[in-house]
């Protein structure tokens, strides 16, 4: 081919270069593979700048990818890894235009390998612990006998067969709430944080368990991960956690209220059994007789002593009482002689004292009261004329008589 024949394409297929980078760009932000990505890579040129980002390449055996963490997910990560730590960063790929390049934006950093967790697994710890996450004085109590109770887990996990086993046998009664979530894997924080989030705002759910089989150190490192650390602390229920069968615990069993080393352990921990709580009642039914037969008896005894002080205080009562009118009716008797004497004596001059003004104490003087036939008194000689009856009393017994004279006495 001559050089010549080479043509220039048509000006209405030309693009800038900011177009070719925005084209570009479109077609990356637009490929589903490349959103939501989880990238296993080593870290490389590790730095943190001074306005809170972190840059740091991620390599493979024969390829790398520039990676970026802008400072409002940097500010959430507590261990920071270091070059040669291997990693699972989690983000999205975009073009950088003024580098022409494209990079892998970074929303979380998962350390790998065993050295590389346990540094940032005690890193977390300590800095969480700062905070008062694993505080006792912040965890709450587990109900006796909880009559909803949520379980977050895989929904085709062993964990979930164990806890429903375990709930039949024990309290078939409980209702149960799956809230399914992803425990194993990258996506397992994001996943459980969210469901222990949508347990905490069910109505009438009285416990969370948190559960997952056992596995591989490696398996069981998101219940490592800040995320569900800080849900696990911040459910308004309290969290029964039962995660494998690990020999230590991990730092969301330190968050939980009670941690328990398995899926059913965590389930009897939190179904009570129905055969213990028959007997419980029953035990309790008894001592609840008895009790009440015993206060019953108490309160008899006390009536009783109540009757016997209220009898003996009447009786006191009825006792002064009875002096009191008995000297009382001797006060009255007294007064009535007394009264009785002096009316006597008052009488007895009264009667002396009329006898001596009395008509016939006159008579008995030899006088005598001439009387008409009336029965009027005559005082003078004119009240009578001759041949007029009269009657005269005498001191004792009377006569009658007529008048034969009457004279005047003159003045």
């Amino acid at each position: 081919m001559k050089r010549n024949d080479i043509t220039p394409a048509a000006s209405s297929n030309v693009q800038t270069v900011d177009e070719l980078s925005g084209n570009i760009r479109t077609v990356i932000t637009g490929a589903a593979l490349l959103r939501g990505l989880a990238v296993k890579g080593e870290v490389q040129n590790f730095k943190r700048h001074g306005s809170g980002h972190v840059y740091f390449t991620l390599a493979g055996r024969e390829s790398r990818v520039a990676a970026v963490m802008f400072r409002s997910n940097a500010s959430t990560i507590v261990s920071w890894p270091t070059d040669g730590d291997e990693v699972i960063v989690t983000g999205n790929i975009d073009v950088y235009p003024k580098g022409g390049t494209y990079q892998l934006y970074a929303a979380r950093i998962m350390p790998l390998g065993l050295g590389t967790q346990q540094r940032a697994r005690e890193e977390l710890r300590a800095a969480l612990e700062r905070e008062g996450l694993f505080d006792i004085r912040h965890k709450l109590p587990i109900p006796k006998c909880p009559l909803k109770v949520a379980v977050v887990t895989s929904p085709t996990g062993a964990a979930l067969r164990d806890i429903l086993e375990v709930s039949l046998n024990r309290a078939p009664f409980i209702d149960i709430v799956l809230i399914p979530a992803t425990v194993q894997g990258v996506d397992a924080p994001l996943q459980v944080s969210s469901a222990l989030g949508a347990a905490g705002r069910l109505a009438d759910v009285q416990c969370v368990i948190l559960a997952r089989g056992g596995g591989a150190k490696d398996d069981l490192s998101p219940f490592d991960d800040e995320l569900i650390v800080r849900a696990v602390r911040s459910c308004p229920l309290p969290v029964v956690t039962g995660v494998g069968h690990q020999i230590d615990n991990s730092l969301a069993d330190l968050a939980a209220d009670l941690a328990l080393p398995t899926p059913s352990a965590a389930a009897e921990k939190v179904f009570p059994d129905r055969r213990e709580m028959a007997l419980l009642l029953r035990s309790s039914e008894r001592l609840a007789r008895s009790g009440t037969e015993r206060a019953i008896e108490r309160s008899g005894e006390k009536l009783a002593q109540i009757d016997e002080r209220l009898s003996l205080n009447i009786r006191e009562l009825l006792a002064g009482h009875e002096k009191f009118f008995a000297g009382a009716l001797q006060d009255i008797k007294r007064y009535i002689l007394s009264s009785a004497g002096r009316t006597e004596a008052f009488l007895a001059s009264a009667s002396t004292a009329l006898h001596a003004i009395s008509p016939l104490a006159v008579l008995g003087r030899g006088f005598s009261i001439c009387r008409d036939t009336k029965g009027r008194a005559i005082r003078n000689s004119a009240a009578v004329k001759p041949g007029d009856r009269i009657s005269i009393q005498f001191h004792s017994g009377s006569a009658e008589a007529d008048i034969t004279i009457s004279r005047r006495q003159p003045p």
